[in-house]
Parts: structure tokens; sequence; C-alpha cells
């Protein structure tokens, strides 16, 4: 069959089939989790949060031990035998979901899962599925490719290794979050990223034209809000309309909840 020969070529016999097993199990463990998390959020049937005593059990603490259980396995099974290596991928990638997934609380370090501030969990899934899918696909990050053995050679890669590395820094300080990340495998797009006007809640925006900067531009800024509304705001609503049809409403109160404000 074409498709198992093409399976076979690009990812069997290059060597990425614990790639493509870490990226398999990290879609198909979030999916099932934010499943889960939708039913206990609606309270339907016998789904119910993990519990010790009072203490409610996230479901980042059993992704932290599946990401070390397969982190550690994985390093004991690299040179032993390809299936292992790729089986224990797979249980790296189930932790990282697991992990992912509360990316918000992690990073808040308070509950936000349902809140606005819990889009950042999906955010940060959606990044590591595309990035992990760009590598599977072979594409290397930052343009970096094996150096000519020769002095000029290696000089010029990391040149260019580190101009790009620049390039998205400044990119991602100016806020274009999605155009650096695929600038690391598009380098081309870097450029665009860091010579156009930041957004203006970026870093970068603080730091040089926004009011409170060392030199307040107020005619750029206005320039950057106008951008921000006519083109960045459509494009927002969008992902955030994807984001809620994969892993639902962040802004409506749950049943668990109702139930509290009822018994008090």
């Amino acid at each position: 069959m074409p498709v198992a020969i093409w399976f076979h070529e690009r990812i069997i016999d290059s060597g990425r089939l614990p790639l493509f097993c870490f990226l398999t199990a990290l879609i198909v463990t979030f999916l099932f989790t934010r499943l889960n998390v939708r039913l206990i959020r609606a309270r339907v049937g016998w789904f119910r949060n993990v519990n010790v005593g009072d203490v409610h059990v996230h479901h980042v603490v059993f992704g932290v031990v599946l990401m070390l259980f397969g982190g550690v396995a994985g390093l004991v099974t690299a040179g032993l035998s390809p299936g292992w290596y790729a089986m224990t991928a797979a249980v790296f990638g189930v932790g990282a979901a697991l992990v992912l997934d509360e990316f918000a609380l992690i990073l808040h370090l308070r509950d936000v899962y349902w809140s606005e501030e819990g889009r950042t969990s999906v955010d940060a899934v959606f990044v590591a599925i595309a990035v992990t899918l760009l590598l599977l696909l072979g594409l290397r990050p930052l343009g970096w490719e094996a150096p000519d053995p020769s002095p000029s050679g290696r000089w010029t890669a990391v040149l260019l290794l580190v101009v790009n590395l620049v390039l998205a820094v400044v990119t991602l300080l100016k806020g274009k979050i999605w155009t650096g990340l695929a600038g690391l495998f598009a380098p081309i797009l870097l450029i665009a990223g860091a010579i156009r006007l930041a957004r203006p809640g970026s870093p970068w925006a603080h730091w040089f034209f926004a009011p409170g900067s060392r030199r307040p531009r107020p005619a750029k800024m206005a320039k950057a809000v106008h951008r921000e509304n006519r083109w960045r705001r459509p494009a927002i609503r969008v992902k955030i309309s994807i984001q809620e049809f994969v892993s639902g409403r962040h802004d409506l109160p749950s049943a668990w909840a109702g139930e509290r404000r009822v018994k008090k």
C-alpha cells in the first residue's frame, strides 16, 4: 500500500518513529483529556475530579510523573531497541499532554483552567503540536544544517544560526508568537517579523515607544493599536473559536460551581 510504503520510508527508515509516537500520544491524550474534563464540568455520569481527602489532584501531577518515567526509560532504552524507544516516547507524549493542558495553572500558580487565562494552556498544546509536526516533516529549526567540514563552512553555519536566533528573539519580543515559531523553520519569516512594527502590548513596545517607555512615541503607538484592532483582533476571534470548539468554552460556569453557590 502506498501509505504503508510512505510511512516506512519517511518515518521508520528516517528514525522519526519515536517522534511520530510522541506526537500521536500528545494529540490523542489532549483530546481525551479535554473530553473528560468537559464531561466532569457538565457533571455527566460517573465523571468526577480526582480527590485525595480535601485535595484536588490536578492531572498535571500525573503528567509530570509520566514525563519523568518516559524520559528516564527513553534514556535507558534508546540504544537497546527502537520499538521500546518509540514506546517510551509515547509515554512521554502522554505526560506532556497532561502537563501542557494545565500550562496556565503552572504559569499563574492558581487554578485558571476555565477562565480566560486558561486559554494559554490550549495555546501551549497547539504550539507543541505544530513544532513537533514540523520536526516530523524533516524541517530543521533556524535553518540549521550539517556544516561544511572546512573552517569557513563551520563559521558560516554558526553565523547563520546566531543571526536567525537573534531575529527569532526580536520577533517574539515584538509579540509575534506564531510568526516567531514558524520562522524557526522558515527563517525568511523572521526578517519580516523583526522589521515590522511591534504589537502594542509586547515587551518591545513597552521598552521603545509605548506610554511609560524611555521615549514614548504616540504616533507609533496609535499605528500599532490600529493594526491590532484591524488585523489581529479578527484573527484572535477565529483562533478562540477553534480553541473553544476543541477544548470547550472558558467563560461559562460549571455545574459544580452552580452547586456550590446553592449550598452556600
